[in-house]
């Protein structure tokens, strides 16, 4: 009996019984307590194959009369997992005494079956005797596997190593050698057999006897010797560099074993990347490694003499977009002219590198004041800032520009380029194509902005992100045109985030693009649930992103949510902003162009703010222009103001164009754009930005009137759908 007995290992000895009556569970544990195993207990067929899998079950007793999954179908799924293919399953059923059903039971894989009342010693003994079963199983099967495996590597080691062995014996001859080796020396294996080991050496050179030899001297010591810099003699006469190391192999066997690694191919690659560690490929300037290696260099210098220097970190703008639509031989093209222009407008002294894909760094040396690194930074912008021409077509880059100068930014290589690349962010947000120094204050700015980063990758993840609609009102009858999609964030720990803080980030970042096509189709997607109650002429317009605009798959993701939805193309409406519009001209009319060949409307937003100009305006293919909320807010009190939103309204009349001023929440604003021709508002007149459901109920008519009697706008009922 006591070979019988489990072992102290507990992955072995743990029972699972399986019965959908809890009083039979209740008297199962009762009846296997004091076992020298654990039992687990589970009320359904599912429950009990999520345990098989959550744990190593030694022993199923398991009831065949149970709900939705009975015990045969159990088996059944335990048989098919490689997991659970040989755990032993005992069958336990008070009702299954037919012999068809003992049979079926033993069919699906059980290795016994017990009708009740059984013995309940009977149980535990045959419990006790399958898990020792069991044990052993497993115990053989792990040591066959180790077994396997130890055969099939001492067998692969020998024959197919890269590295050459040899076997030596204690009195310096070779009695086994591998394939690699004699590939290694030219010769066959049967050649270095019988030869002895110091005979293969040609540096250093072998000629001691074998007895006063390193290599005899540390077997005997039971240590391991190795030389890293030797050479093998081939049967040519040749020398082969090679590292060696020489172990002892177990005293009963009194050998030795003798690798050799053959060094020829790595020391040739070691010379060829010293020389291409520190240099860019495509430009030929160093690269970062190089970069900080020289900066290196200069400060060790610096410490001594005092001198001062500074760090110029340049980013290209407008480079990413050239990559994507013409391709990255023409981005390399390009990145190739502005490492020249760049180098030409250094001192011969001065160190420069690119150490990302568009990013550049500059070590301007021997300074005598900061504002020396401020007048050649503006110079490089100046070259860099120029018209060119790329495979027939006009494009205009910009350059960004961070500058640390040592010792007020930092004293060490890597504080100084933190703080060149922290002053270029500052420049990019500051508007692009400038310079600007680095400052503590801006130290604070970036850990703030990784951190909101952060949390958008975070909150794109989690789908914090959630759409408002905002109503678009004719000015004279209050009839409803549709409705502006507008994005939120949702902080978790801090709540609501502005979109003036998380959209330009977005963009920035070009985490915009995975928002994309979401706020595409979420936006559509409404629409579809609102046309019975709005009617077919409801437009649901959506804001794309500058990056968005200029991505070739946007027409694509439209014309998709278009054929998946079942939606009139002139229901959705593409709100991008002028300052978009304006980044190139000739790509910009193209994708206008495909844009009303899709039939979707366009409208400008936020016009006036940017730099368009009315003549490309013109050529344009456009439905409305929008009317910012800055000149709306203040087109009462400032007579500039007011002649420019007249004038955007003459202008969009004029082209044909409609025009809808945002941000009006007075009476007397929607008045003054009725008496000038203005025919579409939005604006918290009417109502903010609100969540579907609430944007659903809005009615299809604002009744002026009652909004101008009241504070509170007072909507007429829209009728049922």
């Amino acid at each position: 009996m006591a070979d019988l007995q489990p072992r102290e290992n507990p992955l072995y000895n743990i029972l699972l019984v399986v019965d959908d009556r809890q009083e039979n569970l209740i008297a199962m544990e009762a009846l296997l307590d004091n076992g020298d195993w654990q039992v687990r207990t589970a009320n359904s067929g599912e429950a009990a194959l999520r345990c098989l899998l959550e744990e190593e079950i030694g022993l199923v007793l398991l009831d065949v009369q149970m709900p939705r999954m009975d015990g045969f179908e159990v088996a059944r799924l335990m048989r098919c997992s490689p997991l659970t293919r040989y755990t032993p399953i005992i069958f336990i059923s008070a009702i299954a005494h037919t012999q068809d059903a003992v049979l079926r039971g033993y069919t699906s894989g059980a290795v016994d079956f017990i009708l009740k009342p059984f013995d309940p010693q009977v149980l535990r003994y045959k419990i006790q005797s399958l898990l020792a079963h069991e044990r052993n199983r497993r115990d053989l099967l792990h040591l066959s596997q180790q077994l396997d495996s130890a055969r099939a590597f001492n067998a692969s080691v020998l024959e197919n190593a890269a590295e050459g062995i040899v076997v030596v014996g204690e009195d310096g001859l070779i009695s086994f050698a591998n394939p690699a080796m004699a590939q290694m020396l030219q010769c066959s294996v049967g050649d270095l057999e019988g030869r002895t080991l110091l005979s293969l050496f040609g540096f250093p050179e072998m000629a001691v006897e074998w007895r006063f030899s390193e290599f005899y001297r540390h077997w005997r010591q039971g240590l391991t010797y190795r030389l890293h810099d030797a050479s093998l003699q081939t049967l040519g006469g040749e020398r082969l560099p090679v590292a060696v190391s020489c172990s002892p192999l177990p005293r009963a066997q009194r050998s030795m074993v003798v690798i050799a690694l053959d060094m020829s191919v790595v020391r040739h690659l070691h010379a060829q990347l010293e020389s291409q560690a520190i240099t860019d490929a495509l430009t030929g300037l160093l690269n970062r490694r190089g970069f900080y290696q020289s900066l290196e260099s200069v400060l060790a210098r610096i410490e001594r003499n005092g001198k001062r220097m500074a760090v110029l970190y340049l980013d290209l703008d407008g480079f990413k977009l050239i990559n994507d639509s013409l391709g990255h031989e023409a981005g390399d093209h390009v990145l190739r002219r502005v490492a020249e222009q760049l180098k030409s407008c250094l001192r011969p002294y001065d160190v420069l590198a690119r150490v990302g894909g568009d990013e550049f760094t500059a070590l301007l040396d021997v300074l005598e004041h900061p504002e020396d690194a401020a007048r050649v930074a503006e110079k490089l912008i100046e070259l860099v800032s120029v018209r060119q021409r790329i495979e027939g077509i006009d494009v205009t880059l910009g350059a960004s520009i961070g500058i640390a100068c040592y010792p007020e930014c930092g004293q060490s290589v890597d504080g100084l380029m933190r703080a060149a690349d922290i002053a270029m962010y500052e420049a990019k947000r500051a508007g692009r194509q400038q310079y600007r120094f680095y400052s503590p204050e801006m130290n604070g700015r970036a850990r703030s902005r990784l951190m909101l980063e952060e949390s958008l990758r975070n909150a794109i993840e989690h789908s914090d992100f959630y759409l408002v609609y905002q109503p678009q009102i004719y000015l004279e009858s209050g009839r409803l045109r549709g409705f502006e999609a507008l994005l939120r964030w949702e902080h978790r720990v801090a709540g609501t985030v502005a979109p003036n803080v998380f959209i330009p980030l977005l963009e920035e970042t070009r985490l915009i693009n995975r928002l994309g096509d979401w706020v595409i189709r979420e936006g559509a997607n409404q629409c579809k649930t609102w046309l019975p109650r709005f009617g077919e002429d409801l437009v649901i317009s959506l804001n794309v992103s500058p990056v968005q605009f200029s991505m070739p798959q946007l027409l694509s993701d439209l014309q998709r949510v278009l054929d998946d939805l079942q939606l009139r193309p002139s229901q959705l409406e593409v709100e991008v902003t002028e300052s978009a519009l304006m980044q190139d001209l000739e790509q910009t009319r193209k994708k206008l162009q495909q844009l009303r060949a899709l039939g979707v409307r366009i409208a400008i937003d936020d016009f006036g703010t940017g730099y368009s100009s009315l003549a490309y305006l013109r050529h344009f293919e456009l439905d409305t222009l929008k009317v910012d909320r800055l000149f709306i807010a203040s087109m009462l009190d400032s007579p500039r103001d007011a002649a420019v939103v007249s004038t955007i309204i003459d202008l969009g009349r004029h082209l044909g164009l409609e025009v809808i001023a945002e941000g009006v929440e007075t009476m007397a604003q929607r008045d003054w754009l009725l008496d000038h021709g203005c025919a579409i508002m939005q604006g918290f007149l009417v109502a903010q930005g609100m969540a579907a459901a609430a944007a659903g109920a809005f009615p299809l008519r604002v009744e002026w009137g009652a909004l101008r009697s009241t504070p509170v706008p007072a909507l007429s009922p829209a009728p049922s759908p």
